[in-house]
């Protein structure tokens, strides 16, 4: 089906209520701020400091109880979690009673009686709680892993009564009675978020189960529990098993063609390897020789992706490549996750039939913009019918590279296998560009970069970042961190924690923005922080992190996410920053900010030589922005494969006939969806893709990875505001950054993103900058 550009806008301006970002809580609905994705940590509120203060002679100096300032991260320790988690769980069911009992007394109650009061009550444990999980991705360890997964269903359990409290839910649908369905137009910002937060907690709750009784609510809740422990035994799977794997090379000849970045990274994770693994008294460990070896290649994103780029050995390649496509499947014994998918896409089906839907996609989609699966597919659709074409075309050129450049080992092949895609495709890029990803790395110094991003938020959106390292404590060594100020008034308004490099001993591979503190009124936050978290080149010897055109470009993704969580005007604790943001809309402004490292004086704010301080050659520049369009056939039809195979297993799939050998199978599934959006480069039989698809099955994007596309649509067409005044008018373009700093970056939730976007941009979104961004109109 093909959808016209007026369905497309239409089904834009459908609104729904947001998911939250860690799978356990996705059921939970008083939307990110009640727990803020369970990662919300704050400053003290007044509660918080009771509950501090009320364990102090049984807890003394708990550092989860330590809630008047940042997290304690030196003091923290696993053991400590288990009886804060007890104690602050005991002052919120007595709290919580309370407000239950007052409710049910009131047939008139206020707002501020209601909201704010949850806000302030679950915020000590969501405090707790926030700062576990992300020390559980960062800092995994067999302790705190095993202490996160105890208390895991406690903490679960005890939003869930929030979320099926029927004396709540009566209150918040007296106070929207109140108000009245109709909007007044001389409503104020504050009313706004008001209204939003009400009508999403309540639809919220209407799919957490408030409805249910009986049997009924007692298997939707055995099932919320049981989902909560399979996410995350999927993700400590996943980080397991590309933890496990390594290569080590000692042949130098292996090297060849090989830069000398990943050389340098291999080698020196060969060392550290070898110092992990002494013991005391052994002999030294010798020094690192990037030239001679030997070299340990690895699973994390800085390792894995220079392997399959450069590594002339197709045998070696193939290792690599299978070993990453199969992480937790089949072949890893108790580590397999293809039961888990099952079970997980089984459960989402019946949990979805209990609260009156169809299937999963259909309950997930009712807190999206998006209105139907339908209008999914037709956007998708309207995007393969450009990219499929171009994809093929693309392929075909790189497999005749292939065949010219590669000897009698490519000769005569009529399709390349999956890992040599890369590693020619890069052979294409330097020789239609004359450049390599290694020329542009000593340009693309992580310290530079960031003067250069920071740069460019003062040019656009009048703020000013300054390093306040020391000032607080990490739970890292190369953690950073950051203070916001306002250029107009002088004053601090947020931070951020930003931990840019790959560790894969114990921090989960990828990059996320996740919620420190929350801006609320209700708990006294006026300053919001996040965790900005990346998965870079870490430094090597006496240089630093040099990094590739990618992992800038994602740096620049994680920073626009911060930017609408710490630039929020918001005060209203449940749609502030990402809060009561649908989640088709929350990729718009981090997608936004990538377009800016194409763009001149963004990038030569930064792109200086880390010895020389030469800035980036012009030509190289040039063929920089030349090469965004690159491949970008093969790169759409891959994310909307990976969105359509999404709302395929939660729309139409039965997987219990998959499970029984009775149907389809998931990777029948997943090979029938590649058929329509990947034709030209269909996955292996072997291809185990799906056990490490931890966005849909251990993140929040179930039902939801089509998002990205859907909000690539919106940032495209948002730059191209700015590229309607002209990138280089430089007074037009600071009015187009204050409008989409007090729009989009600015408002929340407060305001459904259909309208705050039009606010933006003055008219609906369409497609058209999107295809042209990418060289598909």
């Amino acid at each position: 089906m093909k959808i016209s550009r007026e369905a497309f806008m239409f089904s834009l301006l459908r609104l729904g209520t947001p998911v939250v970002t860690r799978a356990f809580v996705a059921s939970t609905p008083l939307s990110r701020r009640a727990f803020a994705a369970i990662t919300s940590t704050s400053m003290v509120s007044s509660s918080a400091t009771e509950v501090a203060s009320g364990a102090a002679t049984a807890l003394a100096e708990n550092p989860f109880l330590e809630q008047d300032d940042l997290p304690k991260f030196s003091k923290i320790e696993p053991e400590y979690l288990t009886p804060a988690v007890e104690t602050l769980l005991e002052k919120l069911e007595q709290d919580f009673a309370k407000l239950e009992s007052d409710l049910s007394q009131k047939d008139s109650p206020d707002y501020e009686e209601v909201l704010p009061e949850v806000e302030r009550m679950q915020f000590p444990l969501g405090y707790t709680w926030g700062v576990a999980g992300h020390l559980n991705g960062v800092k995994n360890g067999d302790e705190l892993r095993q202490a996160y997964e105890t208390n895991q269903p406690k903490v679960v359990q005890a939003m869930t009564k929030f979320s099926q409290s029927k004396p709540l839910y009566d209150a918040l649908s007296a106070i929207e009675k109140q108000w009245g369905e109709t909007k007044s137009s001389e409503d104020d910002f504050e009313m706004q978020q008001k209204r939003r937060a009400v009508e999403n907690s309540l639809l919220g709750m209407k799919l957490g189960g408030v409805g249910l009784e009986g049997a009924e609510k007692e298997r939707f809740n055995e099932i919320k529990m049981r989902l909560a422990a399979l996410a995350t035994t999927f993700s400590n799977n996943v980080l397991d098993t590309t933890k496990d794997f390594s290569l080590t090379i000692e042949d130098p000849a292996k090297m060849e063609g090989v830069p000398d970045s990943a050389k340098g990274l291999w080698a020196n994770a060969h060392i550290q390897f070898l110092k992990s693994q002494a013991k005391e008294g052994d002999e030294d460990v010798p020094e690192m020789d990037a030239e001679k070896g030997p070299w340990r290649i690895t699973l994390d994103m800085p390792s894995y992706i220079p392997a399959m780029s450069h590594l002339k050995d197709r045998e070696l390649r193939e290792q690599v490549y299978k070993a990453y496509l199969q992480r937790s499947s089949e072949i890893h014994g108790d580590k397999n996750n293809v039961p888990l998918i099952y079970e997980i896409l089984t459960l989402r089906k019946e949990m979805a039939k209990l609260v009156g839907f169809n299937n999963y996609a259909e309950l997930s989609l009712a807190k999206k913009m998006a209105p139907s699966v339908e209008s999914v597919e037709e956007l998708t659709d309207l995007i393969a019918e450009k990219a499929v074409p171009a994809a093929k075309k693309e392929l075909e050129e790189i497999t005749a590279l292939a065949k010219e450049q590669g000897g009698e080992e490519y000769a005569n092949i009529d399709k390349l296998e999956p890992w040599d895609v890369t590693f020619w495709s890069e052979r294409l890029k330097e020789s239609k560009f004359d450049m390599t990803e290694e020329e542009l790395r000593p340009y693309f110094a992580l310290p530079a970069v960031l003067d250069g991003m920071f740069g460019l938020l003062n040019r656009i959106f009048d703020v000013t970042v300054k390093s306040a390292d020391g000032e607080v404590e990490v739970w890292n060594k190369d953690v950073r961190f950051f203070k916001i100020f306002d250029n107009e008034s002088g004053k601090h308004i947020a931070s951020f924690f930003l931990d840019p490099y790959s560790r894969p001993a114990d921090k989960r591979g990828g990059a996320w923005m996740d919620v420190c503190i929350g801006k609320s009124q209700a708990v006294n936050r006026d300053i919001p922080v996040a965790y900005l978290t990346c998965n870079g080149s870490p430094p090597v010897g006496d240089q630093p992190s040099l990094m590739t055109f990618r992992e800038v470009e994602t740096l620049f993704h994680e920073t626009g996410h911060g930017l609408q969580h710490m630039l929020t005007k918001a005060s209203v604790g449940d749609v502030a920053g990402i809060n009561g943001i649908e989640w088709d809309a929350v990729e718009l402004p981090s997608q936004f900010m990538e377009n800016w490292c194409y763009d001149r004086p963004t990038v030569y704010g930064f792109a200086k030589h880390w010895k020389t301080g030469e800035p980036l050659p012009e030509e190289k520049f040039q063929k920089l922005c030349d090469q965004k369009i690159f491949n970008a056939g093969m790169m759409s039809c891959r994310q909307l494969y990976f969105g359509q195979l999404d709302m395929t297993l939660h729309a139409d799939y039965d997987p219990i006939a998959g499970e029984k050998g009775e149907g389809k199978t998931i990777f029948d599934v997943q090979r029938e969806v590649a058929s329509k959006y990947v034709p030209h480069a269909m996955p292996l039989e072997e291809d185990r893709f799906l056990c490490s698809f931890s966005h849909i099955f251990a993140g929040g994007y179930s039902a939801g990875y089509y998002s990205y596309k859907w909000a690539e649509v919106m940032s495209a067409d948002a730059f191209g505001a700015f590229e309607d005044v002209g990138l280089d008018n430089e007074e037009e373009v600071k009015k187009v950054g204050k409008k989409f700093k007090d729009t989009v970056l600015s408002l929340g939730g407060g305001v459904p993103p259909s309208e705050v976007f039009k606010m933006f941009r003055g008219r609906d979104p369409t497609p058209d900058a999107l295809l042209r961004h990418n060289g598909l109109a």
